[in-house]
């Protein structure tokens, strides 16, 4: 609906439109030919700007154009705010509730829009959720002009382009799209521009609903989408070839498309020797396999398949088991829910006594469980292993997802034993191998084979030596070497 050309009309849709909330400010002040009125909401706004400079704006005015003499004086007053023109009650409110303050002139039927937003949010801190030792400490916040300030001030390049979409019938939540335009084909950023605008929702309160909503097509509890709170991942992923999408008001921004061997990597993975960080590698995917099926391959051999065991092991698990009321897989399966309970305490408690509760808790509980002839030592030793497994992922949504396997490991284990352990392997790698995101198939680059690209998977060569970027996330794959190359020409 487009703006009333009358200030007190203009005041009361307004109020009607927000059902009289106490946060709208109104004012209109008058002269000897003309009335001058402005609106903000004190919520969200500062008007210090207004009251300060407003006054001297409206002294001189041209009666005959009175919008454009009033936007031209506002203009030279107030030098370091953004300023704009609206002429509907739609764009008027989302720029109120933005933290603008509007003014009104009679006779038109326009509204100046001057930004005078009141910080509402934290500054740049260190992340909580990624913590490095040696990297750049600094993350995003919940201001999002910040978010993308964090982007630039890393990546100097006219080539590293944005494009916004409001997302939410309500909300109206900024949604801003980044990717340096020369390396990203351009049907990706089609796609992922198309696929916002298609979202219907009341509203956008974090990243988290566009990660789920963009995900739609193919279900699965593995993440194809990451979300990081660390601007030097984000930068570094978008010279990769990636795309980056930051969401107002939200910490966590997203990265795609994402692959399996993305979730071994960290960080931090570039800032030590490619040796260590081969190593470290190496350790997460053993620690990947060992947290999805030790306990459905321990009852496996334990309920079906003893012959597998050797004679010396097999008594010693015996004599451990001499006592226990329950079967193995009834074991294992009251462990990991009790270990899964603790972790969620932990999630939740209070940080001044959430870690130190629960390390009490599991070891009282496991050791008065064995002292009571409920569980087999051995039982702990495979929970607590595949539970500290889990620790060398920082991603939640890949430890949700080895968990959620895991379990049907376990289930398949119990009835069928190591048949069903292999039936369950058999379709957990068809299962990821069936994955893909913005056309990129989640086992790259091993399947299907990319060798070029395995310089940067499990084993890291050293800086000097990548220089080139992954072939199935662009085609301008040069990374350096370029200047060089044509310099010596």
């Amino acid at each position: 609906m487009n703006l009333h050309n009358n200030i007190d009309k203009v005041f009361e849709t307004i109020n009607k439109m927000n059902g009289k909330s106490s946060d709208i400010v109104t004012r209109i002040i008058e002269k000897k030919n003309y009335r001058v009125g402005y609106i903000f909401l004190e919520s969200v706004s500062s008007d210090d700007k207004i009251s300060d400079f407003l006054n001297k704006a409206i002294t001189n005015l041209d009666r005959k154009k009175l919008f454009e003499s009033l936007y031209n004086q506002v203009k030279n007053s107030i030098y370091n705010s953004n300023m704009k023109s609206v002429e509907t009650y739609e764009d008027l409110f989302y720029y109120l509730a933005s933290g603008f303050t509007a003014v009104i002139v009679d006779d038109s039927n326009k509204a100046i829009i001057i930004e005078t937003r009141e910080s509402l949010d934290r500054g740049v801190v260190e992340s909580t959720s990624e913590t490095i030792i040696r990297g750049p400490k600094d993350s995003f916040t919940e201001n999002h002009n910040k978010n993308l300030g964090l982007i630039r001030k890393r990546i100097k390049d006219p080539n590293l382009w944005y494009e916004d979409v409001k997302v939410g019938l309500r909300t109206k939540t900024k949604v801003t799209v980044a990717y340096i335009k020369d390396i990203v084909p351009s049907f990706k950023i089609e796609k992922i521009l198309d696929e916002l605008k298609k979202i219907d929702i009341d509203g956008i309160l974090d990243s988290g609903y566009i990660r789920d909503l963009i995900e739609k097509n193919q279900k699965s509890v593995f993440p194809k989408i990451i979300s990081t709170e660390r601007p030097d991942h984000a930068c570094n992923s978008l010279l990769n070839g990636k795309i980056v999408i930051l969401v107002e008001n939200s910490p966590f921004v997203l990265i795609l498309p994402a692959v399996l061997s993305d979730f071994i990597h960290s960080p931090e993975d570039y800032y030590q020797k490619s040796f260590n960080i081969s190593f470290s590698r190496i350790i997460r995917v053993i620690c990947f396999f060992l947290a999805l099926i030790t306990p459905a391959l321990y009852i496996a051999l334990m309920t079906f398949n003893h012959e597998i065991i050797p004679d010396q092991l097999l008594i010693s698990l015996a004599t451990q088991r001499d006592g226990v009321p329950f079967p193995s897989a009834i074991e294992v399966l009251l462990f990991v829910l009790t270990f899964e309970v603790l972790r969620e305490a932990d999630i939740h408690s209070p940080s001044f006594s959430g870690s130190a509760m629960n390390v009490v808790g599991a070891l009282i509980l496991g050791d008065a469980a064995v002292a009571a002839g409920i569980v087999s030592p051995i039982v702990i030793i495979v929970v607590a292993l595949t539970s500290i497994c889990e620790l060398v992922f920082y991603d939640v949504d890949i430890i949700d997802a080895v968990r959620e396997w895991r379990l049907i490991f376990i289930l398949a284990s119990t009835f069928m034993g190591i048949v069903g352990f292999l039936v369950a392997f058999i379709v957990f790698i068809a299962k990821l191998s069936s994955l893909e995101c913005l056309g990129t198939p989640y086992l790259t680059p091993f399947s299907p084979l990319n060798i070029r690209s395995l310089k940067d998977s499990l084993i890291k060569v050293s800086t000097k030596n990548l220089k080139n970027r992954p072939t199935y996330l662009t085609k301008n794959v040069k990374r350096m070497g370029d200047r060089n190359e044509e310099n010596n020409n």
